[in-house]
């Protein structure tokens, strides 16, 4: 199977990029996983409970041990032909918990080897959660390479759950509304961010949002782009949306504070100014790309 080159990606964006064929054929194919598994040029990515191991800027590989088994790992894909895997593991911290080294490394490795690492942290972190099933409460076991897990009671198979999530720039007469959250660092404001719920549309997820944290009515919501975050296992939906008027009502419980900016504060945020109304999200995070993607616009 031929590689399919990586969609275009904002410079920076943390955790997209993913390179790797992620070989389908393979997992739902037992002889297949097991020949996987013992190529030679088969090798695991190395973790330490979530977080990345790094050698040389690179996310440590080690070859596959002897005894290495298809229902203790992931098949995370094929590298040039060569078979990733990553090793499961119990009794992890949870995925959502802040990651302070995974910040550390992330401005070293490659943009492919930063996606390589966000979908393996999420699937490992998956597995660990996820040892019963939620229909009966029997033990499951992983199945189809690490991509899901079956029950031993009822046969139901689960699948890794992916969390969307909308992101959002509200915009009114030439500003944009930014707020923060309690646990933030003292100046630090972001696009304002929601689940999407049963039921919604990703624009209708927008609007509720904005209303409920503050209190804007929102139209003409445009999708702008994606960003896996692995925090557990979320897609963030990255909008705009026009709202009919600048007055807010903030949900405390939500966020602690939200202002508007124009451009000039915008930027000066973005450039990391001393004078900036606000510190910026990290180039990293999606919210970054979409302060750029709008002033692309407005200027």
């Amino acid at each position: 199977m031929n590689k399919i080159d990586p969609l275009p990606r904002a410079a920076g964006l943390g955790f997209v990029g993913d390179h790797i064929d992620r070989a389908d054929h393979i997992r739902t194919d037992d002889a297949a996983l097991e020949r996987a598994i013992n190529a030679p040029a088969a090798v695991r990515l190395c973790l330490d409970g979530l977080d990345p191991v790094v050698e040389g800027g690179m996310l440590l590989r080690e070859p596959m041990p002897a005894d290495a088994s298809v229902a203790a790992h992931v098949l995370l894909g094929l590298d040039d032909d060569d078979p990733v895997f990553v090793r499961l593991a119990q009794d992890l911290p949870h995925g959502a918990n802040f990651a302070s080294h995974v910040w550390k490394v992330a401005g070293i490795l490659k943009p492919e080897e930063l996606a390589l690492y966000g979908t393996a942290r999420s699937l490992v972190d998956w597995h660990s959660r996820h040892g019963f099933c939620a229909v009966c409460g029997g033990a499951t076991s992983p199945a189809k390479g690490g991509w899901s897990r079956r029950c031993g009671r009822c046969d139901a198979e689960h699948f890794p759950r992916v969390d969307p999530v909308t992101i959002m720039l509200a915009e009114h007469d030439g500003r944009v509304l930014v707020g923060r959250q309690h646990r933030w660092p003292q100046g630090r404001y972001s696009a304002l961010a929601g689940f999407v719920e049963p039921g919604e549309t990703v624009e209708g997820a927008v609007a509720r949002e904005l209303y409920e944290e503050a209190g804007v009515r929102a139209y003409n919501v445009r999708y702008v782009m994606s960003q896996p975050w692995p925090f557990p296992s979320t897609l963030m939906i990255a909008c705009m949306a026009e709202v009919e008027s600048d007055a807010l009502t903030l949900d405390p419980h939500e966020i602690e504070d939200a202002i508007w900016v124009d451009a000039t504060g915008v930027r000066a945020a973005i450039e990391g100014r001393t004078d900036a109304p606000f510190i910026a999200p990290p180039v990293m995070a999606v919210a970054h790309h979409l302060l750029l993607h709008w002033l692309e616009r407005c200027t």
